[in-house]
């Protein structure tokens, strides 16, 4: 027997709807590159979203052709959010990060048609004009016609338009199709810092479900009244869903553009009143030193704060908690996972612990979202004790995990029963939570044993001389490999590498710390922001281990 309950589509387009027709007061303010406001509210942006809709369908464009964006967090980047996917097409969003041989390289393994160009990211397609996929038949510049560079490479290779001519006259009403709720509503590259990127394709039903989910008092727990400024590129895993979630509930979006560093932010959040965020750990890292530069640098509001990437040492945790009242939830997830997974919210078992002893726990990745299914299990393929000790290889399902990779049929990441492999190694406590402690490529096999060199970078952000470090695996002639611990000081200071090794002692295990430090001025960071081990592995070849 089946119920007897109305069977509607989950689609992004109802969610455009909703939150045109039930919050229009709502605001979406937009950071152009000049530091002007650009203002709007839900229904204009549904206006222009259907009028980009109208203007590509009558270019042809049909149900399931693929339409990419190279764009920053802005109001017509949130348009071709919900226009392109809500008419049947797919979102296609591209990191400008990337190497321009990977750009060129999911250009033409996702068979864009068209392409919407941020101005500002104009070079970053113009070094790439001689190689353009055939099937990429325009490029439409996010803006006015006079934004296009009058001399440019890709005159004659490809049609030119601005987006304001484009949809302008268009009818500000479309009338979104029924989609199939499984239809394909947008696509997503991984970075490929270890070979070629893979697109992730997500469906209406997954983004909905996704969306929803992160709705939960223990993840985003956004309401109406909320103002979200998702720093989080709008380029990578669709922002955190956040652009979905807000028009859930009607929440009011503050969209940075391009510019990201702790002034511009802190500007927004003081003048748009923000008690919303989200953003990667070099965002916030980079936030509170600025703040501490100037005492006089205080929230009005103190907003709520979400990380995710990589882990946020507990000494940057602390500092906002305790300096700034600025709390931090921190989260895990993937490309392949939409991206939410796990969140750090306390449960009934820590909800009585002081503050210290949960900012210590908070460094880890959490437990998952209803939705979300993991399981752990070692080299043997057998399921690890939830200890908070034992390692193993996390691997997932749910209703928005990736089942595959577009055009990548068989891929060994998704398993023959249904999981993905993460390629994340973790450990779980008795609380359900996870830890991840590597990645299965980047973990240190010493005599037999597996070191963190996660934990082993977490432990030494919290040394007052450091400002950034990575660890990677060495080659060693007894052990096989051996921790080397590489360091960018803070401006002004001379750490010693036996002042930065003493301050392991007592922290983990002896033979856990590094062998040795090398002092460096930077550290490659991939296009998500995150550390790049596989080119410090290259730069240290003498000493790196072969993994």
């Amino acid at each position: 027997m089946l119920g007897l309950m109305q069977d509607r589509p989950l689609l992004i387009s109802s969610l455009l709807e909703h939150a045109a027709r039930n919050h229009p007061k709502s605001k979406i303010v937009s950071a152009r590159a000049d530091g002007s406001l650009a203002r709007h509210t839900w229904p204009e942006i549904a206006g222009r979203a259907a009028q980009l809709a109208h203007a590509l369908a009558a270019r042809g464009v049909q149900q399931g052709e693929r339409i990419g964006t190279l764009a920053w967090n802005e109001h017509r980047h949130l348009e071709a959010y919900y226009g392109i996917s809500s008419m049947g097409a797919v979102l296609h969003t591209l990191n400008p990060r990337l190497f321009p041989d990977q750009l060129v390289f999911i250009l033409a393994d996702a068979g864009d048609t068209h392409l919407l160009v941020d101005p500002t990211l104009w070079p970053v397609v113009e070094g790439i004009a001689d190689r353009l996929p055939p099937a990429l038949r325009a490029i439409i510049v996010m803006g006015e016609a006079g934004q296009i560079p009058a001399e440019t490479k890709l005159r004659g290779k490809v049609e030119i338009l601005a987006q304001e001519a484009l949809i302008a006259g268009q009818p500000t009403r479309y009338d979104w199709p029924d989609l199939d709720e499984r239809a394909a509503s947008s696509l997503c590259y991984t970075s490929g810092t270890t070979g070629d990127p893979k697109g992730v394709l997500y469906s209406h039903r997954s983004t909905v479900i996704h969306a929803l989910s992160a709705l939960q008092k223990d993840c985003f727990g956004l309401g109406a009244a909320d103002t979200i400024l998702p720093v989080v590129p709008m380029f990578h895993v669709n922002a955190w869903g956040i652009p979905y979630s807000a028009a859930v509930v009607g929440a009011s979006l503050v969209l940075p553009g391009p510019k990201l560093d702790p002034a511009s932010l802190f500007r927004l959040f003081e003048e748009e009143r923000v008690n919303f965020s989200a953003g990667v750990p070099t965002i916030w890292t980079a936030l509170l030193q600025w703040l501490r530069a100037d005492p006089a640098r205080r929230f009005t509001i103190p907003p709520r704060l979400v990380v995710g990437g990589t882990a946020l040492p507990t000494a940057i945790n602390a500092g906002f908690l305790k300096e700034y009242g600025v709390s931090i939830l921190h989260a895990w997830g993937m490309t392949e996972t939409s991206p939410l997974g796990t969140v750090n919210a306390r449960k009934v078992e820590n909800a009585d612990w002081d503050e210290d002893r949960f900012l210590d726990y908070a460094r880890k990745q959490g437990r998952p979202l209803f939705g979300v299914d993991i399981r752990v299990r070692d080299e043997a393929g057998r399921d690890i004790p939830h200890d908070g000790i034992a390692f193993g290889e996390l691997e997932v399902r749910g209703p928005w995990i990736a089942g595959a990779y577009f055009n990548k049929p068989g891929d060994p990441a998704h398993t023959p029963d249904g999981w993905f492999r993460t390629g994340d190694v973790v450990t779980v406590d008795e609380l359900g939570c996870i830890e991840i402690v590597d990645r299965a490529k980047d973990v240190i096999k010493s005599g037999g044993e597996w070191i963190s060199s996660i934990t082993l970078e977490n432990v030494i952000m919290g040394h007052p001389d450091v400002a950034m470090a990575a660890v990677i695996a060495m080659h060693h002639p007894k052990w096989d490999e051996r921790p080397l611990l590489l360091v960018v000081p803070k401006p002004g200071t001379a750490p010693t590498q036996e002042s930065i090794l003493a301050f392991y002692e007592g922290k983990v295990a002896k033979w856990w710390i590094p062998d040795a430090v090398e002092f460096v001025d930077t550290l490659p960071m991939t296009a998500t922001g995150k550390i790049w081990k596989a080119a410090l592995k290259g730069k240290f070849p003498r000493q790196a281990a072969a993994q």
